[in-house]
């Protein structure tokens, strides 16, 4: 993701308007959310965002209010040690259902609000390992490899070189890239942590790329090149969000499960869905 050395005046952008990422701002792991902030559309600085903040950037994205609320209030919820782990019980758990249920998930630390005494987040914070950010990224290091959260362009130019055809990034060719980016972090990374939920993870991450700015079967590299190397969203080229219905779980969940039948099964150069630690 571009950024200068030298701190660009955002005061006078507009809503929508994009800016690269300014020295001191803090960003995630997760592109679409930087991309959202490079645009105004959650602070620019990367600072005490807000749940109904990422839930409109959800929208503006083009996914549904369920889908968007089922990516945002679990990250919300308070992170807890092992050691301050609340103790479940049927009692808790039926009083609070949605926050038993998801509390593996949340990121937030325990307290946390901004000055008006609302639930907030730094974007930083979503870098939180093994939560929703996980090992054999598409475009980071592993978090052993010492910087899990910093875009890296070779990694980058990988993604945009998967394309077959030179014009589109196919199902096939995220399967493909996929499997490799697996096989190089077992060589670079002896403490490589790859398993079930961090699998379904990274194919749902796929599912949203192609579902968001493609057709489902394929998505514009200059589309991607935008997203990943600019961290901005594709409108120049051509990119708006869905007309005529948004994104479901449903729907996601299709595309994300093909795409994990399609890495295959174990013990045949393909991803296993085990635990890989080394």
């Amino acid at each position: 993701m571009p950024s200068s050395s030298t701190r660009i005046n955002t005061s006078n952008l507009k809503r929508g308007d994009y800016a690269p990422v300014n020295p001191n701002d803090l960003r995630s792991p997760c592109p679409a959310i930087n991309a959202l902030a490079n645009h105004g559309y959650l602070p620019r600085d990367g600072r005490n965002v807000l749940a109904s903040e990422i839930l409109d950037g959800m929208n503006l994205l083009g996914l549904g209010n369920f889908l968007g609320y089922m990516f945002t209030h679990p990250i919300f919820l308070e992170k807890h040690s092992q050691a301050t782990k609340p103790q479940s019980s049927w009692w808790t758990t039926l009083s609070h259902p949605f926050a038993s249920a998801f509390a593996a998930f949340g990121m937030r630390d325990p307290g946390q609000k901004d000055a008006a005494g609302v639930a907030c987040l730094n974007l930083d914070q979503l870098a939180l390992h093994n939560v929703v950010e996980h090992d054999v990224s598409l475009t980071r290091r592993d978090f052993a490899q010492g910087d899990n959260n910093t875009p890296q362009a070779d990694l980058i130019e990988d993604l945009l070189n998967a394309s077959s055809n030179g014009k589109t990034i196919t199902v096939d060719d995220f399967v493909k890239l996929r499997k490799r980016r697996y096989e190089r972090q077992k060589a670079d990374n002896p403490k490589l942590e790859f398993q079930g939920m961090q699998v379904q993870i990274a194919c749902t991450e796929v599912a949203l790329i192609l579902k968001v700015f493609g057709n489902g079967s394929e998505v514009p590299v200059e589309y991607v090149r935008a997203f990943f190397q600019e961290g901005r969203l594709p409108r120049e080229e051509g990119w708006s969000k869905r007309r005529w219905w948004t994104l479901g779980l449903v729907e996601l969940n299709m595309l994300a499960s093909k795409i994990k039948g399609l890495l295959g099964p174990p013990g045949q150069g393909t991803i296993p869905v085990v635990n890989v630690v080394h």
